[in-house]
């Protein structure tokens, strides 16, 4: 991305679209019991207060009724129905994990099968966007966390944190290609997962062979732990990068969420809050409800001057259905060069 004269003046940049990811798969509800819901209504219900609040996209999971997260697809067709009819306007963005809860005690925190991740793509009603990994990572998410971030909940229980401490996303070319190719023929946007510069290398050369003709939609996650530091060298490194094209949101966690969140608005990025992110307000002295992190960024950005798309704009700005005919197209939409006449872009094999 080329920041030039005048780009970190509102004026010059996109209205501030912000991901609310309310659910929070790792969590079980007596970690946060005033903000986790549990009921099918209560999480329908969640989705509204955040889109009131001022998120127009919803990172989605969703949880049985005994709290754990659901690997029930039948249960995200009802959550999705159920959101879409309260709030039409919202981007609701499924995570492509499904959950990487633990489905017992002392089990592994881990993701689902590559056929079993597929199934999203035939989700009904259909979302807007699902969530896409790129190579395979370590997925520590814990290696950010202070001990006084988890106390008193239950990533602090040894067998727990450990689970999420040895995660792995398993994403290989196999699945990613034929995901993206599946997502795309059900009309449903790639919402790209990159952990660092390689992730991303990886889908522009997916986009110069004509595996994705989409837009670029992305989150940077800076969690580290496998994934990209929150800092700002990694993120300037990162941009560096990126096409203008792009729309990038910035995802951190714990307490690097609200400092990384500050850096993307000044510099016309994308944001991302929620419970999945983080509980805890700035000065840990009480956790801090997704709409309160909401609220806190709407406040922010409009102390930058820098206004909040509605559902609308949102929708825009994201290009939501949007996707291209050719290899060309995409390239100039996202900002990319055009490819080299003659050379091989990446490893291109025969067509089954």
């Amino acid at each position: 991305m080329n920041f030039l004269d005048g780009s970190l003046f509102p004026e010059n940049q996109d209205k501030l679209v912000i991901t609310a990811a309310p659910y929070g798969p790792e969590w079980i509800p007596s970690d946060f019991p005033e903000d986790i819901p549990v009921s099918m209504e209560a999480q329908i219900q969640k989705a509204v207060d955040c889109y009131n609040a001022g998120a127009t996209v919803l990172h989605l999971h969703v949880r049985e009724l005994d709290g754990k997260g659901s690997k029930r697809l039948s249960m995200f067709n009802e959550l999705i129905a159920g959101v879409r009819k309260a709030v039409p306007d919202m981007i609701i963005q499924v995570g492509g994990s499904i959950s990487f809860a633990p489905e017992s005690e002392g089990a592994a925190a881990k993701w689902l099968s590559d056929d079993t991740r597929h199934m999203l793509a035939a989700l009904e009603p259909t979302p807007d966007q699902v969530t896409v990994t790129v190579n395979t990572t370590q997925m520590n998410v814990v290696e950010q966390m202070d001990v006084e971030d988890v106390a008193g909940t239950s990533m602090a229980e040894r067998t727990n944190n450990a689970a999420y401490t040895n995660m792995i996303v398993p994403s290989t070319p196999s699945f990613f290609e034929e995901h993206i190719r599946r997502l795309t023929k059900a009309g449903i946007q790639s919402a790209f997962q990159f952990y660092n510069i390689n992730s991303y290398e990886t889908v522009e050369r997916l986009i110069r062979r004509g595996v994705y003709k989409g837009p670029l939609v992305c989150n940077w996650v800076a969690i580290g732990g496998g994934m990209d530091q929150p800092t700002i060298y990694s993120l300037a490194h990162f941009l560096r990068a990126m096409p203008d094209g792009a729309m990038l949101t910035v995802e951190s966690s714990m307490r690097n969420v609200l400092p990384i969140n500050m850096m993307g608005m000044a510099m016309g990025l994308h944001v991302r809050c929620g419970i999945e992110d983080n509980l805890w307000n700035q000065s840990r002295t009480e956790k801090m409800s997704t709409v309160k992190q909401i609220e806190q960024l709407v406040r922010l950005s409009r102390e930058f001057g820098r206004e909040v798309a509605t559902g609308k704009e949102a929708r825009r700005i994201c290009r939501i259905g949007v996707f291209y005919e050719t290899v060309e197209e995409t390239l100039a939409a996202n900002g990319l060069a055009p490819n080299a006449k003659g050379r091989q872009q990446g490893y291109l094999r025969k067509a089954a």
